[in-house]
């Protein structure tokens, strides 16, 4: 191939490509009912079991119900971006992609931006369902609650993206699961405060996105304005994600070896 045939470098990151990349992801995802399912229906169906299994105590939903609205997002995103990521790459379409005067940052972008679609429609139906038909009672605003949830559906999404490049099958990535997600989940303040945590856990979960997105559901349970933890918390998960993301491009293979 001669220098006038050959496809020029693309650019850090184009926009025009990144929607393209999106709407090309969200015509597959389209027909794909199982995936959709488990993206918009399971986080649902999560928060009405978690309410009635608390059926007598109503406040335990409360306490709990805050955080796994931002937790079960995330856990959902992650599991689904990673495998749909990982199968284009291992049917070769990443690899057709990339020869085309495409970038990784425009293939990130394009994947966070789809995925990031269906982040919000999860967000918004798993607020509005535990607000107004489970009875969730916080005191902070419902919108900013949807706030975090979608900030969390992001973080998953972003996390999701970048074990992909680390996964050699669609099984290996969901194992990427036990630890990426189950540390942070024991570390968040979910099941204890942290505080009270050892020394080193706390430390540990001093670093950990999904920390924050637990306290930031906790200051809304009690605070009825925004406080300044809350926006720390906010704009740390929103950071964490955004970095992971550019880690994700930098990280993203063309093939699976």
């Amino acid at each position: 191939m001669n220098a006038t045939t050959a496809p020029r470098p693309a650019a850090a990151l184009s926009p025009a490509r990144a929607l393209a990349t999106a709407a090309r992801v969200l015509r597959q995802l389209r027909h794909d009912p199982r995936t959709i399912a488990l993206m918009i229906v399971v986080p649902c169906l999560m928060l009405v079991l978690l309410r009635y299994v608390f059926d007598g105590g109503p406040h335990t939903f409360d306490t709990l119900g805050a955080s796994l609205l931002g937790i079960f997002p995330l856990i959902t995103m992650f599991l689904v971006t990673s495998i749909a990521t990982l199968r284009e790459r291992t049917s070769g379409t990443l690899e057709r992609l990339l020869a085309l005067p495409l970038g990784k940052a425009d293939l990130i972008a394009g994947y966070a931006l789809a995925f990031g679609a269906f982040a919000v429609l999860q967000s918004v139906l798993a607020t509005g369902l535990s607000v107004w038909l489970l009875g969730l009672d916080v005191m902070g605003s419902p919108w900013l609650l949807l706030l975090v949830a979608l900030l969390d559906a992001l973080l998953g999404t972003a996390l999701g993206l970048f074990v992909s490049a680390f996964a050699a099958s669609e099984f290996q990535a969901v194992q990427f699961m036990p630890a990426v997600i189950f540390p942070q989940l024991l570390l968040c303040g979910l099941f204890t405060p942290r505080s009270t945590m050892h020394p080193v856990l706390r430390a540990i979960s001093d670093v950990l996105p999904m920390s924050y997105a637990v306290d930031a559901m906790t200051q809304l349970l009690h605070h009825r304005d925004p406080t300044t933890a809350f926006a720390r918390d906010a704009l740390i998960v929103t950071g964490c994600a955004l970095l992971v993301l550019a880690l994700g491009a930098a990280t993203l293979r063309r093939r699976t070896p």
